[in-house]
């Protein structure tokens, strides 16, 4: 029962600069509180259960997230395959395109609940969530990676490996100073540099891994959002002069990057052509289009990527699954694997799993309630808790490093013991 991928339709504008308060009954009768019955079962019939998704297929700077819809249709076939939720099929209607415009993120959520009638949101996969307050408002059960503040908190949105966005009373995820202390042979006695960009993004990951380095026994001797969040500097020499004396006019011992990939590739190649030796680390680069440039391929050599799921490499067999069912959804062609066809995924299961553990009277209420005593254990992201997930991270991750042109296994993947937030 899936649809293909359709795109926003031009209602969907309009019903954007509508406000919630004036929004239509969820269930197409009169008008009554958000979420109210019975509108809880709103999607749900005798024998199928609709859900959407809402991606940025299309962006301004070309940038796409598409291959996110392709993981979701992937878990959803084979849950059809096995029977859907309970005995209900999966009406998976596609993706909708936000382009990374918050105006149209907000309008793909209205159309899907009032016009389409989604039982659930399952992938949202946007750098913009403006339709969380929506979807939480009329009670839509919406999952996707957490890391946006709007992933940590609400009651029927979640992240698919837990909130990465810690606060006050939260957890950290230890997974990347752990990696790569086991790559340098230890933290004690090591030091290490961060740098993000000159945003509030990047000086909320300075604050957060500031804090995560230390404790794991880093010192800490370079920490700055200081590279221009607007445009790719052209002239690195003053970052990596900064960098190259941070430790008591000494390199660090490692160079961890919160920024994204034409960032990485500037600072990577400044710092190897001054001669830095120590380790090179971010949590992006993990990409097989990255390798299709060979001046790419050398910039991001020997870089240790942090991920915060089972790696491709990985042989763990839910990971031969996931390549099966890519390859089944892809019309038995072999396709490229990528971080979002992951993220599409995962969000998809973790809503299947718990939709099937809520019965088979698919309300929901029904469906919070499982939520609430969820949990399973040895899946890519690791072990799943809820609703520990809406306000902690699930700690587990690996490291991948790019040599010679591929990736390899540089830290197995394993869950660590968060620590608070401070």
């Amino acid at each position: 029962m899936l649809r293909p991928i359709r795109t926003l339709a031009a209602a969907a504008a309009a019903l954007a600069l509508v406000s919630a308060c004036n929004s239509a009954s969820t269930n197409g009768s009169s008008p009554g509180k958000p979420g109210d019955a019975p509108g809880n079962s709103r999607g749900v019939t005798a024998d199928s259960v609709k859900v959407g998704g809402i991606v940025s297929m299309t962006s301004a700077g070309g940038y796409s997230k598409k291959d996110t819809d392709l993981g979701a249709k992937a878990r959803y076939l084979r849950a059809n395959a096995e029977g859907g939720i309970n005995g209900r099929k999966i009406d998976y209607l596609g993706a909708e395109d936000d382009g990374q415009d918050p105006a149209k993120n907000l309008a793909a959520a209205r159309k899907l609940v009032q016009q389409d009638k989604v039982f659930a949101v399952a992938p949202m996969s946007s750098v913009t969530f403006s339709g969380a307050d929506f979807l939480e408002q009329e009670k839509v059960p919406t999952f996707g990676w957490g890391t946006l503040p709007s992933f940590c908190g609400p009651q029927h949105i979640y992240g698919f490996n837990g909130c990465l966005v810690p606060t006050p009373g939260g957890t950290l995820n230890q997974t990347w100073p752990e990696g790569i202390g086991q790559v340098l042979g230890g933290a004690q006695g090591r030091s290490v540099a961060i740098i993000a960009n000159d945003s509030d993004a990047g000086k909320f990951g300075i604050r957060t891994f500031q804090q995560g380095f230390a404790s794991a026994g880093f010192k800490v001797s370079y920490a700055k959002a200081s590279v221009p969040a607007t445009a790719v500097p052209s002239d690195w020499s003053a970052y990596v002069k900064e960098i190259l004396a941070a430790n008591d006019g000494k390199a660090p011992d490692a160079v961890v990057s919160v920024m994204q990939t034409p960032n990485n590739i500037g600072l990577f190649t400044a710092l190897k052509r001054s001669g830095y030796q120590g380790l090179l680390s971010d949590p992006t680069d993990y990409d097989p289009g990255l390798l299709a440039k060979d001046a790419t391929k050398q910039a991001l050599d020997g870089v240790h990527v942090l991920l915060q799921f089972q790696p491709f490499e990985s042989t763990d067999p839910k990971m031969t699954q996931f390549k099966a069912d890519i390859k089944a959804a892809s019309g038995g062609q072999e396709v490229p694997l990528s971080m979002h066809m992951l993220t599409g995924y995962m969000s998809a299961d973790l809503f299947v799993s718990i939709a099937r553990k809520a019965g088979k009277d698919l309300t929901v209420e029904s469906f919070q309630a499982a939520a609430q005593g969820f949990s399973d254990t040895g899946t890519l992201v690791g072990d799943r808790a809820e609703p520990k997930g809406q306000k902690d991270s699930f700690g587990c991750g690996a490291l991948v490093q790019l040599k010679n042109g591929a990736y390899e296994v540089s830290v197995p993947f394993k869950c660590y013991e968060p620590i608070p937030f401070k």
